[in-house]
């Protein structure tokens, strides 16, 4: 059977608003990778800079002006901003406009609600989809009426539509926070009897697209869904991991428990963050965090430094860290590193850092060694406490 035809691209103009903030994406990179992910078009690009946002427009009128005439020269049906834009801005957008105005924090969520694939991800997805819904309802919707009361009329007499809708979704985010709870207490079960099992537990963290699935795909010899876009996985994924023991060490080898996690990104919201929590907890129980970074990625000591925050915000901050260095293949020849394992200063601390190629295997090997010997030592750390536990 022929293959069915893919849906046009929805055509969409992108808008970056320099702040003075640090790291503005001037190019709006990530935006259009966003944006195509979602299965939009990105047909124009426009960033311009204010000392501060216009509290009615964002951009102010005459930016507004600039954005409609040029939707209509090249035919846009949308418009997506690299910010956040409060509920008030985003009315007065689209009113000026005659368009869809969306901002990041819609778009990865929509992102998010495409990918999810296992009943927790869903969850997940549609607690901070309702969470942001429930922001957009003030002010916004203003062709909502005043019901008229009356007998039997649920939400009594003269009770506004606009409260209504906020009862129900207020409901459906407790009903919603209610599963994920089971959900939870579901993972923490499973942790137990990893830890009744003396598991050793390694998460794969890293900046979306930083190639996590391909590197555990090469580890585990798994099938996880891996691919050259942004948050191509969204489910935690678990396999077991047999590291022989250290060269020159007269150890048995041992099994591990290693994790694929979520991407992180840039401008995170902030209600994803907390209704992935159940999914990020596997990096806060982690005995180790391998964080995979893209080498050939020009901004990844941005990409390094907003992994950290995320890391910070879970609560996942102490967990000892691996670097892996990832897509050397990518690189400039001159570019590449003359020794595939040395130390990388992450925050005031000496860590240990490999550089690999995960499509080609280059590297494997040596990370491989690192983590055999970051096993030994920790088991040799144990072993050492427990007398001490006993006296």
């Amino acid at each position: 059977m022929p293959a069915s035809p893919e849906l046009p691209s929805a055509p969409a103009i992108l808008v970056g608003v320099d702040l003075g903030l640090p790291h503005f994406d001037a190019e709006l990179e990530e935006l259009g990778l966003l944006a195509q992910t979602a299965g939009l078009e990105p047909v124009a690009r426009l960033a311009c800079k204010r000392k501060a946002p216009d509290a009615a427009l964002f951009v102010g009128s005459g930016k507004a002006d600039e954005i409609k005439a040029l939707a209509e020269q090249v035919g846009a049906t949308e418009i997506l901003f690299d910010q956040s834009l409060s509920p008030a801005q985003q009315r007065n957008l689209e009113r000026h406009i005659g368009l869809p105005v969306n901002d990041r924090t819609l778009l990865i969520l929509q992102i998010f609600a495409q990918r999810a694939r296992s009943h927790e991800g869903k969850l997940q997805v549609e607690l901070a989809r309702l969470q942001y819904l429930s922001t957009r309802l003030v002010r916004r919707w203003s062709h909502l009426e005043r019901q008229t009361g009356g007998a039997g009329v649920r939400g009594g007499p003269g009770e506004k539509q606009i409260e209504l809708d906020r009862r129900m979704i207020d409901d459906s985010i407790k009903r919603t926070r209610e599963r994920l709870v089971k959900v939870k207490k579901q993972r923490q079960t499973q942790r137990r009897q990893r830890e009744r099992r003396d598991t050793f537990n390694i998460s794969l963290v890293g900046y979306t697209n930083a190639g996590k699935s391909t590197l555990f795909n090469a580890l585990v010899k798994a099938r996880a869904y891996a691919a050259d876009q942004l948050f191509a996985t969204l489910d935690t994924t678990t396999r077991q991991l047999y590291l022989a023991p250290p060269e020159g060490s007269e150890g048995t080898g041992r099994s591990v428990s290693l994790s694929d996690t979520v991407g992180f990104i840039r401008d995170l919201p902030h209600n994803l963050i907390a209704a992935f929590q159940a999914t990020l907890q596997e990096a806060v129980d982690a005995d180790l965090l391998l964080h995979v970074v893209d080498a050939s990625n020009p901004h990844h000591p941005e990409q390094i430094e907003e992994v950290q925050r995320v890391l910070h915000e879970i609560g996942a901050a102490d967990v000892p860290q691996l670097l892996v260095f990832n897509k050397t293949d990518a690189l400039d020849p001159t570019q590449r590193p003359r020794l595939l394992v040395d130390r990388f200063e992450l925050e005031g601390v000496q860590l240990p850092r490999v550089f690999v190629s995960s499509q080609h295997g280059a590297g494997l090997p040596e990370l491989r060694q690192e983590l055999a010997r970051v096993l030994a030592d920790a088991s040799q750390a144990q072993s050492e406490a427990q007398p001490e536990q006993a006296s």
